[in-house]
């Protein structure tokens, strides 16, 4: 016996186990790892005395995978894995992706499309009424009705489509807890409709008094106006402290969002991730190939959850929340000491994160009391006022983890918030930072540099990371070494049209900067950014946002930011004849590419084969 959870029945009666009280379903590979979330609910219930059995990457088109275990004692668990189904299959141009990190070998096509919705209809044909519960990314960012990217127009809830019962979203082990005790005490999972992070399906007629009420799901569907006053409404409400609960009419049934659950305490972090987990992927796959995600977290340390840098196109906000919370010193080096002690450590520690690394407190005093403020960021387009910037507690645990016996070098690699770091008044953490901390390169995230565009994105303007990139060179410089930064640019966002994306094109050429992946914007489920993107409205001013929408000039903007690839030159090219920047094709030092043809650009421009161009702001020089 292994002391992975039982995933087949040999396992199950192995252990002696006739009925298990849950049975969860995974679209992932089963992973053991605190990074990926079927290992940390599985293993809260483990240890609150539950019996778990782990079906993953179920074969969808078959019984015999969901017969497996047979019917649980309290109810299936179902989940689509660590990210969105639709997410792993397609890329952004929505391309059919040939590889998938969570999966045995890499290998594409282990899990359907909407994974939960046909896991839980293939549960229910098969089991009917059995108790369903459904959470993970996928689950949490479809709560409400929200637009899909994929089938281009709205969908209603995942509830809805799924069948399911309830639904966890954000963190769950609090949910999970709450729901085994209860549904272990015979309570009806129908009737619990009183679980701080879940959502369920009602009759109108029992719809709690006091919520916050958002359009249906065919007023949204049918209007875009009323989709954004929706995106607002349910944003608004996700605050664990002033949270209400908040209600959706979807047909003849109210969709329920009760309030968020609270964030664990540090103590509840703690103790989560002091859990016996194997930290690696099934032996069952090592003929396969192992699973490629757990490269990259295998050796890494999860400190923090939460982030109040809010981005608008990212999905933690409404998934893990904004508040942070952290583990302890403690916990934090008891796990590394473990990694020491695995046969395969070679001695690096490959990130101390979470969803932003530098971030180790809560951003304000007041929001402990108060919550975050509605409507307004933390960090963006400036920092508050109110914010309170600390990294000597990092600094700390980061010194202890480099002193432990075995440990060679301690990474960062999950992020740094720059513009929160260049708000301390003491440059320690970033001296910290280059000295001990950086392998060569290190990952930022300015991803524009038109306010314009930034603004719709939830980020600090271009300064920020002007003033912070001159001080990183300055130190590096001043330390002997050579880094770099490496910094994350998105195509295509709201708010970008193609003058911003050429904007951004210069100013790439100007600080030097040749990015070697540019990732276009994705619209995933529930963003603010997806919101502007589906509708062409703001959803904070409901002013009307421009959205680059057509293939070609989603390519044009892709490629501006790789103007320096020979193989771009013709879409660069034209791309700015489009936009009427003559002036960046030429020869000049401020040109982004030479002509074509070889011919002076202004003189084609004005169809002349000889004489004369006009300047353009460019000087010709004089032949001698």
């Amino acid at each position: 016996m292994n002391g992975f959870l039982p995933i087949s029945r040999s396992d199950m009666e192995e252990r002696g186990i006739k009925q298990f009280d849950f049975v969860y379903i995974t679209g992932d590979a089963y992973v053991d790892h605190p990074s990926f979330g079927v290992a940390i609910i599985s293993r809260v219930l483990e240890d609150l005395g539950y019996t778990v059995g782990i079906i993953s990457q179920p074969d969808w088109k078959s019984d015999r995978d969901f017969k497996r275990f047979g019917r649980p004692k309290l109810a299936f668990l179902v989940t689509a894995g660590n990210i969105d189904s639709m997410v792993a299959h397609y890329t952004a141009a929505k391309r059919k992706r040939s590889d998938d990190a969570y999966t045995p070998g890499g290998k594409a096509g282990k899990r359907p499309d909407r994974a939960v919705i046909v896991y839980c209809k293939k549960i229910r044909e098969i089991y009917g009424d059995v108790p369903i519960a459904i959470g993970g990314l996928e689950a949490s960012l479809r709560r409400f009705a929200h637009y899909d990217y994929w089938d281009d127009c709205v969908r209603p809830s995942i509830l809805v489509d799924s069948t399911a019962d309830i639904l966890m979203f954000g963190m769950g082990e609090h949910q999970i807890t709450e729901l085994a005790d209860r549904l272990s005490h015979g309570e009806d999972i129908r009737e619990i409709h009183d679980v701080r992070g879940t959502c369920y399906l009602t009759e109108p007629v029992n719809t709690p008094i006091g919520a916050a009420e958002c359009p249906s799901f065919e007023q949204v569907r049918d209007n875009k106006k009323l989709y954004a006053k929706a995106c607002r409404q349910q944003y608004d409400q996700q605050d664990e402290v002033y949270g209400k609960t908040v209600i959706q009419r979807h047909g003849k049934m109210m969709l329920v969002q009760n309030p968020p659950a609270l964030s664990l305490t540090t103590e509840e972090l703690d103790h989560v991730y002091s859990l016996p987990y194997m930290r690696t992927y099934h032996p069952s796959y090592e003929g396969m190939g192992g699973v490629p995600g757990i490269e990259e977290v295998q050796f890494s340390i999860t400190h923090n959850r939460g982030c109040f840098g809010y981005c608008n196109f990212c999905s933690i906000a409404l998934h893990q929340g904004r508040r942070v919370t952290c583990r302890s010193e403690e916990s934090i080096l008891e796990e590394a000491k473990k990694l020491t002690e695995m046969s395969c450590f070679k001695g690096y520690i490959h990130d101390v994160g979470g969803p932003t690394a530098n971030f180790r407190k809560p951003s304000c005093e007041k929001q402990m009391k108060l919550g975050l403020c509605k409507g307004k960021k933390c960090l963006a387009p400036k920092p508050c006022p109110n914010l309170d910037v600390d990294h000597r507690e990092y600094i700390d645990i980061l010194r202890k983890l480099r002193n432990i016996k075995g440990v060679k070098k301690v990474f960062i690699r999950s992020g740094i918030r720059y513009d929160y770091l260049m708000e301390d008044e003491s440059d320690e953490f970033i001296k910290e930072l280059i000295k001990n901390h950086v392998s060569g390169q290190l990952k930022v995230a300015p991803e524009h540099c038109s306010a314009a565009v930034l603004d719709k994105m939830g980020k600090p303007h271009i300064e920020a990371y002007k003033k912070f990139q001159q001080k990183f060179y300055a130190i590096t410089k001043g330390m002997g070494k050579e880094q770099y930064l490496v910094p994350y640019l998105m195509s295509s966002h709201p708010g970008s049209t193609l003058k911003e994306a050429i904007d951004l094109a210069v100013f790439l050429k100007e600080h030097n900067m040749r990015p070697e992946q540019v990732q276009d914007f994705y619209p995933t489920p529930g963003t603010l950014s997806t919101c502007m993107f589906y509708t062409g409205y703001d959803p904070y001013t409901m002013e009307e946002v421009y959205v680059p929408k057509t293939p070609e000039e989603k390519k044009m903007q892709r490629t501006l930011l790789q103007y320096f690839k020979p193989e771009n030159k013709k879409i660069v090219i034209s791309a700015l004849k489009k936009a009427g920047r003559h002036d960046l094709i030429g020869y000049g030092k401020n040109c982004l590419v030479t002509p074509e043809n070889g011919r002076n650009e202004t003189r084609a421009v004005n169809g002349r084969k000889s004489g004369k161009a006009k300047n353009n702001g460019i000087r010709k020089k004089k032949k001698r």
